[in-house]
């Protein structure tokens, strides 16, 4: 508790008294009045300014917390979602058909024009809302502020950089899965073809195989039998190719991991398994007709030549008619011109083909001319081939048939590979442009960032016209975008007329947006500097010309090297000695906290600015605290409900912690802790 002295002065009312009570005061009272009087309005004065001091003070606190609050929210919401995608896009279930990873690609489609731009921009946003605070903090004395752990613009950058090396993986992907799927129906089909056609010439082989109709036959009939038999080996050996063929289908099919291998093995196993049993058929059967090969005296020569030259030629005609059903993808015109050209070359054979035809029909034709001549009945079928005239004619006139229905579907390939040759050339000639655009401006705006044109207000007022002049050229990305959906529609992988792909000119677009954004906020944050400093214009000229000067390679930061030279150059005691060292590091320190190695023209003119302009400190605002609270060492709540405006008492309120002195009282609160927390100096 505090005592009046009994000899304290007097009080300004009890000087008043004195004087009124007193018909001529003398000298002496009046001058104690006048000093009581000043005394009395020189404290009113003081609080006044304290509070003022005080008031300021925690409105920048504040705000500052306002905007910390702000960026830690949308930090969060855009790495959760980040978070999300991420599995979304590494995800790589395989499909069964063509239409189904087309499906994931029109999601992925819808992902990249619907879902990501806004974050594109939230991400941006981020960026200008950091620097901005960092900003404010700086020209308020505070210390730099510190996201949350994982919430850094370098770790939201870190996982943005994941997530586009994510979609890269999952866009190649679903394009890698489309070309495996399109080559696995094609082979499937061409095996199931191929199996059917098989399939069909062994139906009844086995039969036949096993037949002993030998043994009750005549000696002619058993020579006609071996000649059949031979016949038919020669036709099995033909076939051969056809079963590797269909072996070889069923293993790539396995080897590229066809959804329904197990179905495409099964079918496979039982024709290899019947090939096996034909053959150990076939040698038995020879083995018994062999046996009586001394009965076989009496041969039809012409019969045994038809079926030895039927058999191959047959056997080519369904070949033929195999190559002229096939199916086949192409990707570009050589492919589809070296199709074509074999088709053409095909086409060339036709006339040998006929002339051994009509030779093969010659020699039925003789066959009939001499049973005629001699009486002989005919059975009406060569004992040695099932192969007839009428069949061969019918395959024939079945592969003529086939001709222009090949040429026609190659002529529509050719025609389409042309058209999309044309989607290459436009897509190409759009993203020439735009490339050499996004160039052009990103050389420009790293111009206009060094250059000093004009007042800080110019240059932000050309930045933003500057924008929006590049936002205008967003029609010209959107047609390139439908340009490249028409190549991907039309399954397109390829592009020789230029070296652009989609993803690196949207990545060069959000680059470009996102580096004049980053330009105007610095503008934007050097002329808070300037307002908060009171710099000159020509001060900032001369800070730029300086920075200017010693960044040689124009990439808008100085490294420690140069930026000690520039120091030294403005007369700063940095030399290479011990003394020199210890100020250079401690200016670096200040101008990059986060020792990146490189001096922003920000982070320098906050130096520079900090050089020679006030600054509220942690001192001065404990002073202004005191005067508030009477010169003790401890405020009451009274005390600063009664100074300060309602909502900034209560923020100091509950946030000072209570004051444990030994000269405290019941509710008494530690304003010094609070006023330090307020510089960084220590913890609320």
């Amino acid at each position: 508790m505090w005592m009046l002295r009994s000899d304290a002065a007097p009080t300004l009312g009890e000087q008043q008294q004195n004087i009124v009570g007193t018909l001529r005061p003398d000298e002496k009272a009046i001058m104690t009045y006048v000093s009581c009087f000043y005394h009395a309005f020189s404290g009113a004065q003081k609080a006044e300014t304290a509070a003022n001091r005080i008031c300021k003070v925690l409105a920048v606190n504040q705000e500052n917390e306002q905007m910390m609050e702000d960026y830690e929210k949308l930090a969060s919401n855009l790495l959760e979602w980040i978070r999300r995608t991420i599995p979304w896009l590494e995800d790589r279930t395989q499909q069964k058909t063509v239409n189904d990873m087309q499906a994931k690609q029109e999601d992925f489609r819808d992902y990249r024009t619907v879902h990501k731009p806004p974050k594109v921009q939230e991400k941006c946003q981020l960026e200008i809302s950091f620097n901005t605070l960092q900003t404010k903090l700086r020209l308020s004395n505070r210390p730099a502020f510190m996201p949350s752990e994982g919430r850094m613009v370098s770790d939201i950058n870190a996982a943005w950089h994941t997530l586009e090396g994510a979609e890269k993986g999952y866009e190649e992907w679903i394009l890698s899965e489309i070309r495996r799927l399109e080559r696995l129906e094609h082979l499937a089909e061409k095996f199931h073809q191929k199996a059917a056609i098989h399939e069909s010439w062994t139906n009844g082989k086995e039969a036949m195989l096993t037949q002993k109709d030998y043994e009750t036959s005549t000696l002619s009939e058993v020579k006609a039998l071996l000649r059949k038999h031979e016949a038919f080996e020669s036709d099995l050996a033909a076939h051969q190719d056809r079963v590797e063929q269909i072996a070889a289908i069923a293993q790539e099919l396995n080897e590229l991991d066809y959804y329904d291998s197990a179905s495409v093995n099964d079918r496979c196993q039982k024709i290899c398994d019947q090939w096996d049993t034909l053959g150990a058929l076939t040698h038995r059967r020879k083995d018994s007709l062999e046996r009586t090969e001394k009965q076989l005296e009496s041969i039809d020569e012409l019969y045994l030549e038809y079926a030895k030259r039927a058999a191959p030629f047959n056997n080519w005609m369904e070949g033929a008619m195999e190559d002229l059903q096939d199916m086949f993808i192409v990707h570009n015109i050589e492919e589809i011109q070296g199709l074509i050209a074999a088709h053409e070359q095909f086409k060339s054979t036709l006339p040998e083909a006929n002339k051994e035809r009509e030779a093969i029909q010659a020699i039925q034709a003789e066959v009939q001319k001499i049973a005629q001549s001699n009486g002989i009945k005919l059975s009406g079928a060569n004992p040695y081939t099932t192969i007839t005239p009428g069949s061969i004619d019918d395959k024939w006139e079945q592969a003529m048939a086939m001709v222009p229905q090949r040429d026609k579907a190659l002529q529509e390939e050719l025609n389409k590979q042309n058209s999309n040759d044309t989607l290459r050339a436009t897509f190409a000639t759009q993203a020439n442009a735009v490339g050499a655009y996004i160039q052009a401006k990103m050389e420009e705006i790293g111009r206009i960032s060094i250059e000093m044109n004009g007042t800080l207000e110019d240059q932000l007022t050309h930045l933003r016209e500057y924008q929006q002049s590049i936002l205008s050229y967003m029609p010209e990305i959107n047609k390139l975008e439908g340009d490249h959906q028409h190549i991907q529609e039309a399954l397109i992988f390829d592009n020789q007329y230029t070296s652009y792909t989609m993803e690196h000119l949207r990545v060069g677009w959000e680059q470009l947006l996102t580096t004049i954004a980053r330009t105007i906020n610095e503008v934007e944050n050097q002329i808070l500097t300037r307002d908060a400093k009171g710099i000159s214009q020509d001060q900032l000229y001369e800070y730029r010309a300086s920075f200017n000067h010693f960044d040689k390679d124009h990439t808008g930061s100085l490294i420690a090297e140069e930026f000690k030279a520039c120091l030294i150059s403005l007369g700063y005691d940095v030399e290479n000695d011990k003394q020199g060292d210890t100020e250079f590091a401690r200016i670096m320190s200040i101008v990059d906290p986060n020792n990146s190695g490189a001096v922003t023209f920000q982070a320098f003119i906050d130096f520079m600015s900090s050089e020679t302009t006030d600054k509220d400190t942690a001192d001065q605002v404990i002073a202004s605290f005191k005067i508030l609270a009477g010169d003790k060492n401890f405020i009451m709540p009274d005390e600063l409900r009664r100074e300060l405006p309602p909502d900034q008492a209560e923020y100091c309120i509950a946030r000072m912690a209570p004051y444990t002195g030994p000269d405290g009282v019941p509710g008494a609160l530690d304003y010094m802790s609070f006023s330090t927390a307020l510089y960084g100096e220590s913890d609320l």
